[in-house]
């Protein structure tokens, strides 16, 4: 049966359901799957009955979201081990493309608390749609043709980042929740807006100097003006690649002492389990394809991904406050 849950974002209410919902669910599947291009084999969606997707809700339940009162958008969430699969994934055509299946995300991103991580189904014909889970967080974990299987750890925070201004003011409000000894592993292309970030981080932490690229210094200190920790900022890109990543940045004779500085680590991924048990693995991706991008429109998504025992009590809330953000940290 439906529990009373529901999330109110925007124009869209997402509501849990229970069995006694299969018509409204396999009505919403069965018109969003029929839209969609013939692919072979067929979607295992358009054989789906009342009966089936009711024994599928019985398990763990599912999610439907409206606008204006209007069911518009269905999933069915199917606990296995530590993830949830998101299944029968579906909005009605013309629903789509007005923040239903973020607002979708979301839900199921609160729903699934307790669960190790989300994970979906896509299929390789439709690129469009494989698009649309990756801009949400999720990663290619297994593809067996024509299946593609996409996960998203729910302790990742997602923040969609519109423009430059406002990844800086990212990384001012994530600085207030940082402290001495902590460390952000830093990943992203060239122009992502790492720097950009950073230099955020720089202000919000109240440190001296002008935050650029540490590309041809592999690192600078930037002392605290306000009493509070220093910025170490590494380009790990150009450290040696050795078995003690630690000692190689203590061998650089920088004028801090790590475990009271807050450090940032560019290019760091591979490095930061020999740097500290506890991390903040922060990844920056464009989040529009080249097609996709209208006039000077270039927005990015933020993958916050909180590791070890130090980050069970952030405010998150005050980290993103007014950014658009899609699902909260576990």
């Amino acid at each position: 049966m439906s529990t009373p849950l529901t999330w109110d974002l925007g124009l869209v209410t997402v509501r849990r359901v229970g069995p006694e919902e299969a018509p409204t669910v396999l009505d919403i599947v069965q018109e969003a799957f029929g839209a969609r291009p013939p692919l072979d084999p067929p979607a295992a969606a358009l054989q789906e009955t009342e009966e089936t997707i009711a024994t599928r809700l019985s398990s763990y339940g599912g999610l439907v979201a409206s606008v204006d009162d209007r069911p518009v958008g269905a999933l069915v969430m199917d606990p296995v081990g530590h993830t949830v699969y998101l299944r029968r994934f579906a909005v009605r055509p013309e629903a789509q493309q007005h923040g239903v299946a973020h607002a979708m995300v979301a839900a199921a991103v609160e729903a699934a608390d307790g669960f190790a991580d989300l994970t979906v189904i896509a299929r390789e014909e439709l690129p469009h749609n494989v698009r649309f889970w990756e801009k949400q967080g999720f990663h290619e974990v297994a593809r067996h043709s024509p299946d593609i299987e996409l996960r998203r750890p729910l302790r990742t925070h997602v923040v969609e980042v519109p423009q430059p201004d406002e990844m800086r003011e990212l990384g001012e409000r994530l600085a207030t929740q940082l402290r001495a000894g902590d460390l952000l592993v830093l990943t992203g292309e060239l122009g992502a807006g790492k720097t950009t970030f950073t230099q955020g981080l720089g202000t919000g932490l109240g440190v001296r100097g002008a935050v650029t690229s540490p590309t041809f210094v592999i690192a600078r200190v930037h002392p605290s003006e306000v009493g509070g920790p220093a910025l170490v900022h590494v380009d790990a890109y150009r450290l040696g690649g050795g078995s003690d990543p630690r000692a190689e940045l203590d061998d650089l004779d920088l004028d801090a002492d790590l475990d009271a500085a807050v450090t940032v680590v560019e290019w760091g991924e591979g490095l930061a389990e020999g740097l500290a048990e506890s991390r903040l693995e922060i990844r920056i991706v464009r989040a529009l394809t080249v097609d996709e991008l209208i006039d000077d429109r270039d927005p990015r998504r933020v993958e916050i991904t909180p590791v070890g025992p130090r980050w069970h009590d952030v405010d998150w809330s005050a980290v993103d406050a007014d950014l658009h953000h899609e699902g909260a940290t576990h």
